[in-house]
């Protein structure tokens, strides 16, 4: 057996192609002392039955950026290390069946152009050249990725562990780790066992490289990580005669790749509606295991692959493999420290896009753990994204059924989750569900993304073009802008921040100076040293040593997470209290008249001007009014203890009858604020995006004395900004913007779309994104020409670095 030390920099549990790209990238970055612990043999889990496709396109650009990563790694770690890895950069073909599908395709190459993919969209015929083997009787439309590659998994690991071990690192196989000890929520080490052999190994970093095992083993401690396996199915022919090398092909209208080797060929699934497994557990002996065969469960996959390829009609099958990968509530993976223990780190849950996105992930948390920030923007996969009541068995088990299917179905805009629904609920959901609310799930909240009206299906019917509740919205963001609107928006994360030192670590955190007078709101963000936007909140002044953080409800866990972890020994109390009040958000021109009618309080500029906050009395109840808008116009947030929001609610609604108030879901929200230009944090703000070039400049205070991130803002002030982001509208009123569109400048492109909608009072598709600007003025920025390059057709847009509507926020003064 290997020696095993008794103390360790880091501890990596987990033998499989993400254990092993960790301890590769930490060893590459000086760490000797690091130990991976394997339960079985290295790769027995997942990673030895992986399909080893390597795509480089994913859903944005970090994460293609990993992607490439991943693919240049492993096309030289043969030499490096001497393990043959089987990598071929045989390109990729995706095809498309539909013209929805062939819109998406086609987006997903502008993406790619964007990202600087190699990329090019191919007709039917071109696909018959190069795949000759293929129906493509009814192919609409094809992308052709030329550096797409496919590799060995298993040895991928192995050249991975090869290179640590060659680098100092420490890899034990046969040893189960059996508990992670920690101290004041703090990692300290683990224990072990082998062949009834027992021992500790004291730590300052745990990573949880577990696979689908991480669940189990992260619960030990209280962590969360929402993780479920499913069965996942292949075959593999017989040798079929004359069989090339051919790229790999992807028809996700029909839930199928393929992928040649060796002669054979491989048909793989990703069926609409999948099996979990495991849900009694994984038994002890599970080590290279396979699952029972299903045949009928993949029987609808075989025949379409038959007829899509008829050569299979006569091969023979050398194997019929079903075997379990792990699956997330939103297919997304796991990366990053977890927020309930310090020291203790999560690398898991790949959806079977492991071997793709290792390498990349292996490195990206090594720098993380290295250098104590990540080294790019990863919130996408960031584990403090998981809700805590996410780990339930019943809820895990209802929606990877789903989410499976969801890797190749239509990836349409505003598409919902259809599983394990309902879990968390504002007090108003039945009383909006009868008027015709049409839900939508964020972070586990039910939120009503638009109302139906009396008559009209209460579902979503998905496009690439104007959706079923297009109209709605519309109607919704004209009471807005010229009414009144009223949003349940009780999914906001609310948190405490109180105590003696209070003010000290709000002020330490914050960019803005939130040393204000009792009763007023500040908007600011909490920045990184490099200048990034942590987090994107509002702080009101409750009393002289306590404060109420507003943050959205998707980012509450990374809030709670970044607050705790700078408290120190502070004394600060912070607390989430999410679910003692429910947020009713009155909004429009006419949110005053409605406000006079169901509260004998004075909501006159002089008594409650912009940025503050009153108590006041709503029908029979309190409430705090907050005025701040997220949409541009005049309104109120109220604040309102759970048990007396339906009340409150019933007072609005009455009141709101002579003035037309008109009940608005979360659509309306969105297309209200980007006519504003207001940020949307997770896609036009990120860590990776300094606070001055997002143009939040005026949220941020120097002079109020030292804060996280002040020295980067005052050196960004000196250099200038390197880019800018800027508002687009489309020039024609048909097309429309949703997110990751290519900004084209003169001819080049320049950027993405970091999120968009339709404007419905501006009267076209409204974008933002960020442009360089590295030595222009704004007046060179905005002399430019500018298109939005959408699925390959460019389309002129109007440029602005003020808000097309209401550029000097008149109306939310009013």
């Amino acid at each position: 057996m290997t020696t095993l030390p008794a103390k360790a920099r880091a501890v990596i549990i987990g033998g499989g192609v993400s254990g092993c790209s960790v301890a590769y990238h930490l060893a590459k970055l000086g760490w000797t002392d690091i130990v991976l612990l394997e339960r079985k043999q290295l790769t027995c889990g997942t990673t030895w039955h992986a399909a080893g496709l390597v795509g480089q396109l994913r859903a944005s650009r970090n994460m293609t950026r990993l992607a490439k990563y991943s693919a240049d790694l492993y096309a030289r770690l043969e030499e490096e290390t001497g393990v043959a890895t089987g990598m071929r950069q045989v390109g990729s073909i995706t095809v498309a069946l539909t013209e929805e599908r062939r819109e998406e395709i086609y987006r997903q190459a502008s993406l790619a152009r964007a990202f600087d993919v190699d990329v090019r969209e191919i007709s039917p015929a071109e696909v018959k050249a190069m795949y000759p083997h293929l129906n493509v009787s009814d192919v609409m439309a094809a992308v052709h990725l030329p550096l797409d590659g496919q590799c060995d998994p298993a040895n991928i690991a192995m050249a991975l562990a090869r290179g640590a071990r060659m680098r100092g690192a420490t890899i034990a196989e046969g040893v189960k780790v059996t508990a992670v000890h920690e101290a004041g929520r703090r990692v300290t080490g683990v224990s072990w066992e082998k062949d009834g052999e027992r021992g500790t190994i004291e730590a300052d970093i745990v990573v949880n490289c577990a696979g689908m095992w991480a669940r189990e083993l992260a619960s030990q401690n209280g962590v969360a990580v929402p993780l479920h396996a499913c069965e996942h199915f292949y075959l593999i022919t017989e040798p079929i005669p004359g069989l090339t090398r051919l790229p790999v092909l992807r028809v996700p209208d029909e839930c199928a790749y393929y992928k040649e080797d060796a002669g054979k060929m491989m048909l793989g699934a990703f069926e609409p509606v999948a099996k979990p497994w495991g849900m009694d557990g994984i038994a002890e002996s599970f080590c290279f295991d396979q699952l029972p065969e299903d045949m009928d469960h993949f029987a609808p996959i075989l025949e379409m692959g038959v007829n899509r390829m008829p050569m299979l009609e006569t091969a023979g099958i050398h194997t019929f493999f079903n075997g379990p990968e792990s699956f997330t509530p939103d297919d997304r993976y796991y990366l990053g420290e977890a927020p309930e223990v310090s020291g203790y780190w999560v690398a898991a849950g790949y959806n079977s896009i492991g071997i793709v996105s290792s390498g990349g992930a292996g490195m990206a948390l090594a720098q993380w753990i290295h250098d104590g920030e990540p080294p790019f923007d990863l919130w996408e996969v960031d584990i403090r994204r998981a809700q805590p009541f996410q780990k339930n068995r019943r809820y895990l088990k209802e929606r990877v059924t789903e989410t499976l299917g969801l890797l190749y179905a239509d990836h349409f805009p505003f598409r919902q989750m259809a599983s394990a629904r309902g879990v968390r609920r504002s007090p108003l959901h039945e009383h909006l569900k009868a008027r015709g609310a049409v839900f939508g799930e964020v972070a586990g909240w039910e939120r009503a993304n638009w109302f139906a009206r009396e008559g009209q299906e209460r579902e979503y019917r998905y496009s690439w073009k104007r959706q079923n509740w297009f109209d709605n919205q519309r109607d919704e963001h004209m009471a807005v802008r010229e009414g009144v609107g009223l949003f349940d928006m009780t999914s906001f994360g609310k948190i405490r921040v109180e105590g003696r030192d209070a003010l000290a670590v709000l002020q330490r955190l914050c960019a803005n100076d939130v040393d204000v007078p009792v009763g007023r709101i500040v908007y600011t963000q909490m920045l990184n040293a490099r200048g990034g936007i942590e987090s994107d909140l509002t702080v009101s002044r409750l009393s002289e040593t306590a404060f109420l953080a507003v943050v959205p409800g998707a980012t509450l866990q990374r809030d709670l997470a970044w607050l705790r972890r700078h408290v120190g020994d502070a004394f600060c109390v912070i607390t989430d209290v999410t679910a003692a009040e429910a947020v009713l958000c009155v909004m429009g021109p006419k949110s005053r008249d409605l406000m006079q009618k169901v509260s004998p309080n004075d909501f006159s500029n002089a008594s409650n001007p912009f940025g503050s906050w009153q108590e006041i009395e709503v029908g029979m109840g309190l409430a705090r009014a907050h005025r701040v808008t997220y949409v541009g116009e005049l309104g109120w947030e109220l604040y309102v203890p759970t048990d007396q929001t339906a009340h409150v609610f019933e007072a609005l609604e009455e009141a709101g009858a002579d003035v037309g108030l008109k009940l608005c879901g979360l659509h309306t929200l969105d297309s209200c604020r980007i006519e504003k230009a207001f940020r949307h944090f997770g896609h036009d703000i990120t860590d990776e995006d300094h606070v001055l070039e997002a143009g939040l400049g005026f949220a941020v205070k120097t002079t109020k004395g030292d804060f996280i991130g002040r020295d980067a803002v005052l050196k960004k002030r000196e250099a200038g900004l390197d880019r800018r982001l800027v508002q687009f509208r489309i020039a024609d009123p048909e097309p429309l913007l949703f997110h990751n569109e290519a900004i084209v400048r003169d001819g080049a492109i320049v950027g993405t779309i970091t999120s968009g909608n339709y404007g419905h009072h501006l009267g076209a598709a409204i974008g933002l994104g960020y442009v360089p600007c590295e030595g222009e003025s704004e007046a060179d920025v905005l002399a430019a020409t500018y298109e939005i390059e959408i699925a390959g057709v460019r389309h002129p847009a109007h440029a602005s670095l003020k808000p097309m509507y209401d550029p000097t926020a008149a109306r939310v003064r009013m």
